[in-house]
């Protein structure tokens, strides 16, 4: 393993680039659009066919539809409707803060320091930091709570998961929601592991290890997504009536545009592609659905950066997640403080809402600790701990892993908990004033450029 790697950290965070513009002038290609209309949306099937496109999605929620069209003059020619969207496809970055995975089977005995006979859960110090124990204990653990994981494939058979998940759907075309990378390390069970990994004697626990778990995959196993792939995701979670969305993921667009050799995706195609995302976004908190995302992992100042749009953190209605990380966890020593912030992540009194346990590399030793019977580089285990995809028959995955997208699915689970706590009877404003209530403040009070509205917590 190559440490300097894991100081870049840029994981899943959906990376532009050039947008993927390439080509929409070309005669003969037939690329995507999303096509908004102000109106009811009943003419958009009609307006479509007229310029030369087929309508393949009807977004009635956000009054939108997806369209394709070989005609070159195809966003120009559409009448009577507010606007017309490359629907962007992008390349997430695979993530480099990655490090060492093990196979365990059930077999493997007890961890020597918790009593759990959940064998990895000693591993997973993100849990003390959130206060999730003090809640189980309560009797407060996620139950009658639907969690939304919206990523890439998953492994629907992992056995820390499979209890706790009552459906999956893709939203990528011609892939299932079923993980079909061969290898072993898969973003979207990482998160839903660290969500809602079943209490069950062996492996990994969640933070709310009695939630239900819907996994929606908007990311195909390239790593390429578009933004209708996204929304329709949404839009299909909020209607399953799911009580939190969680979303590892955005995208960084400039404001002001942007072009390659081929073409450009202007800057009022950028301003309508917000409108769009703001729609869903609206939709689902009008359903009751609390939205957690993650902040981005490009250690920006966000207050200072106001040509860029990062979504879906800047869409109304999210809970924008930063993450901190212990040094040295395990090392001889360790002040007992988990609130670092990252080496990675995005920060700003105007974007960040809260700070979770995201994990990192910043403890400079590289002596070994033991813990639960696994001996490793004690900087490893400050990294997050979490479900990875079963490869091997009779045999469940796990690994180190860390970014805002980890830190997310622990404020998706403490969001779960809260819910849980109050009968499933509560409002997305409402959550986001209970985790306020309950956050510890390792920063300033108010809102913290790295804490947001604190550090999350159960309150127990």
């Amino acid at each position: 393993m190559n440490r300097s790697r894991f100081s870049l950290v840029l994981l899943v965070v959906f990376v532009i680039g050039l947008l993927s513009v390439s080509a929409l002038s070309a005669q003969g290609v037939q690329r995507s659009y999303i096509v908004l209309s102000d109106g009811d949306g009943s003419n958009l099937a009609s307006a479509i066919s007229a310029a030369g496109g087929t309508m393949v999605n009807y977004l009635p929620q956000i009054r939108a539809a997806v369209a394709v069209s070989s005609n070159p003059n195809f966003k120009t020619q559409v009448r009577g409707v507010r606007s017309v969207i490359p629907d962007l496809v992008y390349q997430f970055e695979v993530p480099t803060l990655v490090a060492d995975g093990e196979a365990v089977t059930p077999a493997v005995g007890n961890p020597p320091n918790s009593g759990s006979p959940d064998t990895r859960f000693n591993l997973q110090w993100g849990h003390d930091a959130v206060n999730a124990p003090e809640a189980w204990n309560a009797g407060v653990r996620g139950q009658g709570v639907v969690v939304a994981v919206l990523d890439g494939g998953f492994d629907l058979d992992h056995p820390d998961l499979a209890a706790n998940i009552i459906g999956s759907i893709s939203f990528v075309p011609g892939e299932s929601a079923a993980y079909a990378i061969d290898d072993p390390f898969s973003h979207g069970t990482h998160v839903a592991g660290t969500i809602g990994a079943v209490q069950n004697g062996f492996g990994t626990i969640g933070v709310a290890p009695d939630v239900d778990l819907l996994l929606v995959k908007v990311l195909a196993d390239s790593g390429s997504g578009a933004f209708s792939w996204v929304a329709s995701g949404i839009l299909y979670a909020a209607d399953q009536g799911v009580d939190v969305i969680n979303m590892s993921l955005g995208a960084d667009i400039p404001q002001s545009g942007v072009c390659d050799d081929e073409g450009c995706i202007t800057a009022r195609e950028v301003a309508e592609l917000r409108v769009m995302m703001n729609r869903v976004a609206n939709y689902a908190a009008q359903r009751g659905v609390t939205v957690v995302v993650a902040a981005g992992n490009d250690g920006r100042d966000r207050d200072h950066d106001a040509n860029i749009l990062t979504l879906p953190a800047d869409m109304p209605n999210v809970i924008a997640i930063s993450a901190y990380a212990p040094v040295g966890w395990l090392a001889n020593g360790w002040d007992g403080f988990f609130y670092y912030p990252t080496s990675y992540t995005n920060y700003g009194r105007s974007a960040i809402d809260f700070a979770g346990p995201g994990g990192d590399t910043l403890y400079p030793g590289n002596e070994a600790c033991t813990v639960a019977g696994i001996t490793r580089p004690c900087w490893l285990f400050d990294l997050v701990f979490s479900t990875g995809s079963n490869l091997t028959p009779g045999a469940a995955t796990y690994y180190w892993s860390g970014g805002t997208s980890m830190a997310t699915p622990h404020a998706a689970g403490i969001a779960a908990l809260i819910i849980s706590e109050h009968g499933g009877s509560l409002a997305p404003a409402q959550v986001e004033a209970e985790m306020r209530a309950r956050a510890t403040h390792p920063g300033s009070n108010g809102r913290d450029p790295f804490y947001g509205l604190g550090a999350i917590s159960s309150g127990y």
